[in-house]
């Protein structure tokens, strides 16, 4: 068992924060009204916390919260003895149920704690397909989340798998209860008042949009080791970071931590090269030293020191698979770099780094995108696409600069930092 809950006083902190977490999930993330329903997906072994975050959110007025488990066993149970054409299938039925919870105006909450590595070794093919699958059954719900058309949020939970990848050269319980410790202080239920060290924290990085805003720059310009990469900017384009309004009305942090201010590139004026300062663990792979280079915005080759194959059938998921949805400016000093840690989750380590994102634009980053059709959108250079996949490409070795719309370089991120006020 572990120390902590050995420990009486240790166990007691534990549970402490674990309902400091639940509670920034409900009133932070979730932003959740009274009234509202919450349909929640998380891993089998979150179950303390779902049952943490199911309390805070019925204490906040839920009308109901309906919970989505999942079990790794299981998905490995299917790659290991499933029928081959199995894998060009996915639960339509329920993805079509949460779109309409979501159209109807529930709250959507998923816990992530998955296995980074736990289908590395089963077939890349059979993965590929099972991903397209999921991604087109999945595309209801996921344009209505991309949309913010109801209030969301993603928040962490230490699994032993996970904690394992993070810690391997700890026993499982150690490990376990360093991810704990690491998912408790990026998510800042550690402090004695998480919710206000949660305003202070909104309120810096909406300083930095509304800069961002006003300087209503063009491109981006990112130079650095195995990286020259110049990022137009939609037409219209519109910089978001912390919490953020969502359609129905209610203010929600998407993610839980955060540490970005994210814009929508557009989608043809993307040029350069760009290699990856951090490994992207996808689906059970971990993909290491991602290098691409990108002409009118399309990704014209691509390489990986490890899992390029998966990479390749990532970028040929569809038209908008080779093209980016997002670019965010995350400083080199924020508190999840600083930790040292790589978390392999993507919710963590796009946190630690400036990044970009392959595939679908969210129409929150474009000035009134919310009520756009989706060829207004691509008029305005937004991306479309099956998946929505980041990954890492700042350090402390990389600068940015905002270009302006007469072609002058302004400089915004000097080794991995903000210059600008």
């Amino acid at each position: 068992m572990n120390d902590q809950f050995r420990n009486p006083s240790k166990a007691l902190y534990h549970a402490e924060r674990l309902d400091r977490l639940a509670e920034v999930a409900v009133r932070v993330g979730l932003g959740l009204k009274p009234g509202q329903e919450v349909v929640m997906t998380a891993p089998l072994e979150a179950l303390a916390l779902v049952r943490r975050i199911t309390e805070h959110a019925y204490k906040a007025g839920a009308s109901l919260v309906t919970t989505f488990f999942s079990d790794e066993e299981s998905t490995l149970m299917r790659f290991r003895h499933g029928r081959d054409e199995g894998f060009d299938s996915a639960s339509s039925w329920l993805y079509e149920g949460m779109a309409a919870a979501y159209r109807n105006g529930a709250a959507r909450l998923a816990i992530v704690g998955e296995d980074p590595s736990l289908l590395a070794q089963q077939d890349p093919e059979k993965v590929s397909r099972a991903n397209r699958a999921r991604s087109k059954a999945y595309m209801p719900a996921l344009n209505l989340i991309a949309g913010f058309d109801t209030n969301w949020t993603i928040v962490a939970a230490a699994t032993p798998a996970w904690a394992k990848a993070v810690f391997p050269n700890d026993p499982e319980e150690v490990a376990v209860a360093k991810l704990w410790d690491a998912i408790f202080a990026a998510s800042r239920a550690d402090v004695a008042d998480p919710i206000a060290a949660w305003g202070t924290h909104n309120a810096n990085l909406q300083a930095r949009t509304r800069m961002l805003n006003e300087k209503n720059y063009a491109a981006l310009h990112f130079r650095g080791p195995g990286t020259d990469l110049r990022v137009g900017l939609a037409d219209g384009h519109e910089w978001n970071g912390g919490s953020t309004k969502a359609k129905n009305g209610i203010v929600c942090n998407a993610n839980i931590p955060t540490e970005e201010v994210f814009t929508t590139p557009h989608k043809v004026r993307v040029d350069g090269y760009v290699a990856s300062t951090k490994p992207l663990s996808y689906q059970g792979t971990l993909i290491q030293d991602i290098q691409v280079r990108f002409e009118n915005g399309r990704i014209v080759e691509s390489k990986a020191r490890t899992g390029e194959a998966v990479l390749t059938k990532v970028l040929d998921t569809d038209e908008g698979a080779r093209r980016l949805g997002e670019v965010a400016l995350v400083p080199n000093s924020s508190p999840i770099s600083q930790s040292g840690l790589l978390f392999l989750n993507t919710l963590f380590d796009e946190n630690a780094s400036s990044h970009i994102a392959l595939g679908q634009a969210y129409s929150k980053c474009i000035k009134d995108g919310g009520t756009m059709s989706e060829e207004e959108l691509a008029s305005r250079g937004a991306n479309k696409s099956l998946i929505h996949i980041d990954w890492m490409i700042g350090s402390g070795e990389v600068d940015v600069d905002g270009i302006t719309a007469s072609g002058q370089a302004e400089p915004l991120i000097r080794r991995g930092e903000w210059v600008t006020s």
